[in-house]
Parts: C-alpha cells; structure tokens; sequence
C-alpha cells in the first residue's frame, strides 16, 4: 500500500496517478479539513453568480506539463467543463503595467515590439538586438539572480518593469533574488552555451526542425489537447472556477477506492529496513512507498531526526505569505481597458503585486470583479503579521487610485495564505538536486512532489506529482 501526505493538487495527482499505475488505491491524508490546498473557489454573498478565486485561477494549456493536465482533466471527463481563453480575447493580449499609477499596455505582437510604449524608452526589440550583438564574454557561470541575468543580456529597463513585474506574479517574490537557472533554465544555459540566448534559441530552433525532417514521431496528444491547439487557447479555468478540479479529482479517488482522509495531521515519520511507518493522529501506518507533498518546512521537521542532512535542504527552502483580496462593484463598464490585469515594478514601492481582472476573463454578469494580489516576499514589512481590515484598506485605495473606482464595492473577500509560496533562491536548482541525490543515495522510500521541487503553478505541481510516481515503478 503506498501512502500520500497533503491533499493539495499535487498530493491529490500523485494518488491519482498512483491508482492509475498499480491499480492499488492508496491512502491519502489530509491536514486541514478541505482537500485541493490553494485552490479555492467561493461564491460572492452579493450575488451567487459572481465566484471569488482565493488562488490560483487560470491554467496554461502550453507545454508538457500544460499538455499533461489537459490530459488529466479529459481522463476526468472535465472536457465540456472548461472554458477557454482564445489568444484573440481581450484577456489574453492586453496585459498591464502600472507606474506611477498609470496603466501601460504591454506589446502582445511582433510589431509592437518595434514601438516605444511607456515606461520603455525604447522598442522592446532593442533588447533582442542587445543581447545578439552582446556575446557573454564572463567566466562561466553556475546561477545568478533572474534581475542580473535579464539586466545583463537585454537591459536594465526590461528587467526592472518587465521581468521583476512578472516574478511578482510568478511566486510573489523579487527578481534580485531568484534563481534563472531553477525559472528559466533554458534561457540561462542559451547564454552559458552559446554566448547569446537569442543565438540559442536560434540553434535550439534549427535542432528541432531536423529532427522533424528525420522523421521523428510526433508527441501523441489527446482530444482535448488537439482542440487546445486547433482554437488557440491562451489560458483556461473551468466552470464553477477552479477548484473544480480538485474537487472532481478527489470524487474520482474515493469512487475507486482510496481513503482520504482530512483533519489528519501527519506527526512522525519512521524510514526502516522494511519500509515507513507513518503515524497520523496518533495512530500508526506502515507502508512501501510513501509520496510526500508537504510543503518543504513540514517534511523536512519530520525526517530531521533520521536524516538531519536532508532535513536541513528542505528547511532551507523559505515561504512567503500573500494576502489575496477579491472585489465585487456593480457594472460591468468600470474598467478602462480590457485586458488580464495589471502588474506593479517593485520599484514603484507600492502595497499591492497587481489586480486581476476576473469578470474581464470569465462572464460575472453585470458585476466588476478584481482580485489584488498584496505581499509576498515584502508581506512582513508591508503588513506587520497581517490585518484584514488594513490589507482590505490599502487594496480599495490603489483600486481607486490606479483604476479609479471610486464606489463601494458591493462585496469583498480577504484571505491570507500563510507560507503558500516557495521561494527560489539563487542555488535552488542545485538544492533540489542534492535533496533528490540524498534520498536515492540512501535509499530512501521517500517521493516529494509539490511546488518547492518542480514550479509553482498548478501544471508544475501535477506534472511533479506524475514525475514522483513514475519514478516509485523505475
């Protein structure tokens, strides 16, 4: 019997996946008293059509791992259940940047490139030909920041607005301190390799097409994924939001089979010559194979007495917490200019990591809907230990300065999601290597999945989960 800690989205894939290899339901347990972690999807009290997303609310459908939970939701029968965003929607062109409380439009084609669009000086092209024109000349390099990287190869501008902006809304965490090698890997190797990203991704482009000329076979894809490509779909969530899928997940688990389990806290863990002994809420489980998708911290406190070394890594690995608002105004008229949202540069000094555009997404009716995005890596010195009431205050004032929304709202929510997001620090790629090799090395019965191993979104976490699995049968 294999067993699954945390009943996130990871935790809730790799039962999944579990099941679907051996054809054994194993047992999965839960903390707190809800399965799906941070997705979370609830309902407006001003109006029962309007959905307020605590967390994570899109998904890419690009990509092995985006590809990988489209196969995952058709194998759910969740087909008719999604709603996508077409790369022509509002949504998915208009993306934002506010400074100095004004919004500019990001360039969303080849020939806004060679335009000048504030708070760039210059066309964005420019930094294409910087970094062509700019082999690395440097010793080689291990890591580096993501800010000193994009700096380095395409200017201080792009990395000052653009990329420090979208680590924002990558992992609410500041782009001076994480690593490229961990986000953008292929990016950084283009320039450690070819002395240009630009050149490598040329090369990498040239590899490809020789390979298809050789005949190579083609990926298979799912129905779903075909339809993805066929209608070009940008992003897409499901009905009723989100958490659907998580939802839907834990039905099709306990309709074959497996426990789950929720209040069940996980207290000790013991690794022996014949397999784990897991203890929750006082009572004891043995088990072959025990999948881990604890947040780093917590596993790391429970295999610290055995395998202080490989505790220490996971230890290591430090949080953040974000304050999530949602906003509900009546009209569906009170913004601007459509679009996904808008960031804001961490040189802007300001409260808030950016606004979400929902009901610019997804039909509300008649309603505005906003989610702020506050906190993150400055959520202590911001917010102190966080205040409701004073993160809600500080998230209608940028509402009504930025987007001048100046009415009331008819409903708002606030939640803070304590220690919800890892942070990739500079080295990152190389500890989880080493966490990795640690458990091998010894032998360890011991699978992590989750978003300190493989990524922070929802596709990084199920593909995590997939990866975690396949390797217990390798």
């Amino acid at each position: 019997m294999s067993i699954v800690l945390g009943g996130g989205i990871s935790g809730l894939s790799a039962a999944y996946y579990l099941l679907k290899q051996s054809n054994h339901a194993p047992k999965l347990f839960e903390a707190s008293s809800r399965f799906g972690g941070w997705i979370k999807t609830e309902v407006s009290p001003a109006d029962q059509k309007v959905r307020f997303e605590c967390g994570p609310r899109t998904l890419r459908p690009k990509g092995v791992k985006g590809l990988n939970t489209l196969e995952l939701c058709s194998e759910l029968g969740l087909n008719n259940d999604i709603v996508p965003i077409t790369s022509n929607h509002p949504a998915a062109k208009n993306r934002l940047l506010s400074v100095k409380n004004e919004l500019h439009v990001l360039p969303a084609s080849i020939t806004g490139m060679f335009r000048t669009v504030p708070p760039f000086t210059k066309p964005l092209i420019y930094g294409l030909v910087r970094d062509f024109s700019r082999s690395y000349a440097g010793q080689p390099l291990n890591d580096d920041t993501i800010y000193n990287f994009v700096e380095r190869r395409f200017g201080t501008e792009i990395a000052k607005y653009l990329v420090s902006s979208m680590i924002c809304g990558i992992c609410a965490g500041d782009a001076k301190e994480i690593s490229v090698k961990f986000l953008l890997k292929d990016l950084f190797e283009y320039e450690q390799e070819h002395k240009s990203v630009v050149m490598g991704i040329y090369k990498k482009t040239l590899e490809r097409m020789s390979n298809k000329n050789a005949g190579k076979k083609p990926t298979e894809h799912c129905n779903l994924s075909k339809r993805s490509m066929m209608e070009l779909w940008s992003i897409y969530s499901l009905n009723d939001g989100l958490e659907k899928l998580p939802k839907t997940l834990s039905h099709h688990l306990e309709s074959n089979g497996v426990q789950l389990s929720t209040n069940a806290k996980c207290e000790h863990i013991e690794f022996g010559s014949n397999g784990v002994n897991v203890t929750i809420n006082g009572k004891g489980y043995d088990t072959d194979n025990l999948v881990s998708s604890l947040p780093a911290f917590e596993i790391g406190k429970l295999v610290q007495k055995q395998h202080p070394e490989l505790a220490d890594d996971l230890l290591a690995i430090p949080y953040v917490d974000v304050a999530v608002v949602n906003f509900q105004f009546t009209g569906n008229n009170l913004l601007e200019k459509p679009g996904f949202g808008f960031l804001v540069p961490p040189a802007e000094d300001l409260p808030i990591l950016g606004v979400i555009y929902d009901s610019c997404c997804f039909d509300m009716g008649e309603n505005t809907v906003l989610t702020v995005m506050m906190g993150g890596k400055w959520f202590r010195e911001r917010f102190g230990n966080g205040d409701e009431q004073d993160l809600y205050e500080k998230a209608i004032e940028q509402i009504r300065k930025i987007l001048n929304i100046q009415q009331k709202p008819d409903a708002f929510k606030v939640n803070i999601l304590r220690q919800c997001i890892p942070q990739y620090l500079v080295g990152h790629f190389e500890r989880i290597e080493r966490i990795n090799n640690y458990i091998d090395q010894h032998k360890i019965p011991l699978k992590l999945c989750g978003s300190a191993y493989d990524g922070v979104g929802v596709n990084d976490a199920i593909y995590s989960a997939k990866v975690a699995v396949e390797s217990i049968a390798r």
